[in-house]
């Protein structure tokens, strides 16, 4: 017969944003009068962010600009791992910083034991880096939505592709 409705959870940031959040942060910090002469910027690579200045108070600034350009763009900053920075030569920094990207498998079987222990009628599947969930009625899957978003706090979870 006609196949259930479903949906799917997935963890993505926004590309898109992404890379505006840091052209925008990169434009204010070569503009800024604190940071002329200096080599401070931001590298974006994949999903991989390579922040860059002249020492370790100035890499904290080269953030604080990065994350509010986030902020501004909608980016949630739960997606950012930040690494220990690196000193690579006199006083010069550099910090990674990665944008997380899919779920990982702790935390999809965290989701569907979350699921299975709440007793809703929904069947969940880890597909790749996303679970889908399915379930003969919509109510019910906004149900798995609503106890998800409330169980997830530390991961920034996007509920997409719905099926009816």
């Amino acid at each position: 017969g006609n196949p259930m409705p479903s949906f799917d959870i997935a963890c993505e940031a926004n590309a898109v944003e992404v890379k505006n959040a840091i052209e925008q942060a990169n434009k204010e910090i070569a503009n800024r009068f604190d940071f002329k002469g200096s080599d401070a910027r931001i590298e974006l690579k994949e999903q991989e962010l390579t922040v860059f200045a002249d020492d370790d108070f100035k890499l904290g600034q080269v953030r604080d600009v990065m994350n509010a350009k986030f902020a501004k763009r909608g980016v949630d900053l739960r997606f950012l791992e930040v690494d220990t920075p690196e000193k690579i030569g006199g006083d010069t920094m550099k910090q990674k910083v990665t944008v997380k990207n899919g779920i990982e498998s702790e935390l999809a079987r965290r989701i569907v034991k979350m699921l299975k222990d709440a007793k809703l009628k929904v069947t969940t599947a880890i597909q790749g880096d996303v679970v889908r969930v399915t379930g003969a009625k919509r109510d019910t899957l906004q149900e798995a939505i609503a106890l998800v978003r409330a169980g997830v706090t530390d991961v920034p979870l996007t509920f997409q592709n719905f099926r009816d």
